[in-house]
């Protein structure tokens, strides 16, 4: 199943940094930023949890959740979120089920070595759940200010 804009987000439930169980269709009445990274502690995924971080507050005003997705387990979460501060859930997809349903597990090729992970990917869902905006392939530098100005602009807050 492909993930299209103007459809409903396909909803997950996922163990999440606060220690329970988080799904998608609970932020329902809600605008969510549902970004995929692929490493917590490395540099690129660094920066841009920092950067969502530093803009929460301007995210939660447009009535609008950050939620971060990668396979990392969530002592490694819980790590990143206790050195980074970080403001918003991280959520565990050790199995990496829920980067497939949303098609950004892919084949990567890095120093000449194959393997697969997370291709950085950011999805808006409104209120209602459905997806109205995507991002593959995310260049890490502007990204989240880009993100914040896409919901200004063309989301209902």
């Amino acid at each position: 199943m492909a993930i299209e804009i103007g459809q409903v987000a396909p909803d997950f439930t996922l163990e999440a940094s606060s220690g329970e169980q988080v799904s998608l269709s609970q932020f329902r009445g809600k605008n969510v930023v549902l970004y995929f990274y692929p490493k917590d502690m490395t540099p690129g995924c660094t920066t841009q949890a920092c950067d969502f971080r530093d803009r929460v507050e301007s995210f939660e005003s447009l009535d609008t959740v950050i939620l971060g997705v990668s396979p990392d387990p969530l002592a490694r979460h819980e790590k990143f979120i206790e050195k980074y501060d970080l403001p918003f859930l991280l959520l565990a997809d050790e199995d990496h089920a829920v980067a497939e349903l949303f098609d950004v597990w892919k084949l990567k090729k890095n120093f000449g070595k194959e393997y697969m992970g997370i291709e950085r990917s950011t999805f808006v869902i409104d209120k209602e759940g459905k997806i109205v905006k995507e991002w593959r392939k995310v260049r890490v530098k502007d990204h989240v200010e880009e993100a914040l100005t896409f919901i200004k602009e063309e989301v209902e807050v």
